[in-house]
């Protein structure tokens, strides 16, 4: 099952980057990890991950007296449907307003330009 929404908080964005990344973590994995980079409550990263887990992002299952959580889902499927909302939200369904945007704003260097038409070709 998908999740109803695709598009994550920039909070759930990152913990589940860190899930991600690690293929599956407890709660004080994720702690531990965020509190690297600031300031969190225990509890602040746990209420998130059981809200990432009601919306269908995480799966749990118990490991000796912790859960250990999972994706519910690869990242490519949760980030390519965020992009497709951005997409439809803000360009109206249509890629090209975003990449032209991109080239204009020199946010594709000229490498990445090839890199994409290279992409394009192959694909056809």
């Amino acid at each position: 099952m998908r999740p109803r929404h695709t598009t994550l908080t920039p909070q759930e964005l990152e913990i589940m980057k860190l899930v991600w990344q690690r293929g599956a973590a407890t709660v004080r994995d994720v702690y531990e990890a965020l509190l690297e980079r600031r300031k969190i409550a225990y509890t602040t990263v746990m209420t998130m991950m059981k809200i990432l887990e009601a919306k269908g992002y995480l799966k749990k299952r118990r490991q000796d007296r912790a859960f250990l959580y999972r994706p519910a889902h690869p990242k490519n499927q949760i980030i390519g449907g965020m992009i497709r909302e951005f997409i439809d939200r803000v360009f109206n369904g249509s890629a090209e307003p975003l990449l032209v945007h991109l080239v204009k704003s020199r946010h594709l260097s000229e490498k990445d330009l090839q890199k994409i038409a290279r992409m394009v070709k192959e694909s056809e």
